[in-house]
């Protein structure tokens, strides 16, 4: 599975989307776009990121350009797995 599936698993888990996840694609805008995706939220869907793909998160690391799209989500994961 690519990482932009894994990470748009992730965020559909723990957003709750259900079926609105299917047609998130890399360019989908989310902080702003999503009603779901508050700081809360944020906080757990980088938990949820950490504990999926085995990394850490670190909070200097993180701005609202990260949740910018699913795309800028994605990059932020596979930049932290090269990494």
């Amino acid at each position: 599975m690519s990482t932009l599936n894994d990470v748009k698993k992730v965020l559909a888990q723990s957003l709750q989307l259900g079926a609105r996840a299917d047609t998130l694609t890399a360019d989908s805008p989310l902080l702003g776009a999503l009603p779901e995706l508050d700081s809360m939220a944020v906080v757990m869907i980088l938990t949820n990121m950490e504990e999926h793909f085995g990394f850490t998160v670190d909070d200097d690391e993180i701005s609202a350009d990260t949740f910018a799209t699913l795309g800028t989500l994605t990059a932020f994961a596979e930049q932290k797995l090269a990494g």
